[in-house]
C-alpha cells in the first residue's frame, strides 16, 4: 500500500550563496545553523533579511542553509502583490527570466535581477516512494487531500526523486490557506485518467467540448 504524504507547509523564505551572504554579513561569515528540516541536511539559519520590492516589503526572512549555487527567493502569489513584482510559478533552481528584488540586511543591500519564484507545489520522495505510487521523477500528478469540509484535489504537483528525500509534500502559504488541515494533513496521489501524466488544460478544454473521460 502506498504511504500517506505528509503535506508540510513552506512559508516565505530565501536559498543564499556565500558570496551574497558575505556581502551582507561580512566576509568568512557563515550561516548560523538554529534548525533542522524534513529535508535531510537543509536547515533554518538564525540570519534573517529584508525582501525589498518596488511597492513593498517583508521584513525578517528565513534564510536556509546550506549556501546554494545561486540566491532564491522563495514567496506565494500574496507576497508578489504586495512586493509589486509579477508572480512567476517556478520549479526550485530555475530562475532564468524570473523577477529580481533588493536583499537587505541593516544598512547592507544587495540587488538580484533574477531569483524570485513562487516554488511550484511538488513531492519529494525517494526511490521507493516512486516505487510504491508508480510514478517518476518530473512527473506531474493529482494528489487528493483529506481535510474537514474542505478536501481538493491539488493538480500539477511535480514528483522529485532522489535517494536523499524524505516523503513529503509541499506548498505555499496561499495553497495551504485552501484547504482547512488537520494538525497532520496528508495527502495521496490519485490517477484519474488511468495514465502516467494528463493536462489540466487538456481536460478542461475536452469537457467545453463535450468530452467526459470519468
Amino acid at each position: 500500500m502506498p504511504p500517506r504524504i505528509p503535506i508540510e507547509t513552506s512559508a516565505r523564505h530565501i536559498h543564499i550563496t556565500k558570496e551574497d551572504f558575505e556581502a551582507l554579513f561580512g566576509e568568512g561569515k557563515e550561516l548560523t545553523f538554529v534548525k533542522e528540516l524534513s529535508q535531510p541536511g537543509q536547515y533554518v539559519a538564525a540570519e534573517k533579511l529584508a525582501v525589498v520590492g518596488p511597492r513593498g516589503e517583508f521584513e525578517k526572512v528565513s534564510i536556509l542553509g546550506p549556501f546554494r549555487k545561486e540566491t532564491q527567493v522563495e514567496v506565494s502569489v500574496t507576497d508578489t502583490r504586495k512586493l509589486g513584482i509579477p508572480s512567476v510559478i517556478r520549479q526550485s533552481g530555475d530562475i532564468e527570466g524570473t523577477p529580481g528584488c533588493i536583499l537587505r540586511a541593516g544598512e547592507k543591500e544587495i540587488t538580484l535581477d533574477k531569483g524570485v519564484i513562487v516554488a511550484k507545489r511538488h513531492i519529494h520522495m525517494r526511490p521507493v516512494d516512486a516505487l510504491q505510487y508508480n510514478v517518476r521523477d518530473n512527473e506531474n500528478v493529482f494528489v487528493i487531500t483529506k481535510s474537514y469540509e474542505r478536501n481538493l484535489i491539488y493538480a500539477d504537483v511535480v514528483v522529485r526523486v532522489s535517494p536523499s528525500f524524505r516523503l513529503a509534500m509541499h506548498v505555499d502559504t496561499d495553497e495551504a490557506n485552501a484547504f482547512a488541515g488537520d494538525a497532520d494533513p496528508y495527502g495521496v496521489i490519485v490517477k484519474i485518467f488511468d495514465t502516467e501524466t494528463y493536462s489540466v488544460d487538456k481536460w478542461m478544454d475536452e469537457v467545453l467540448r463535450g468530452i467526459n473521460r470519468i
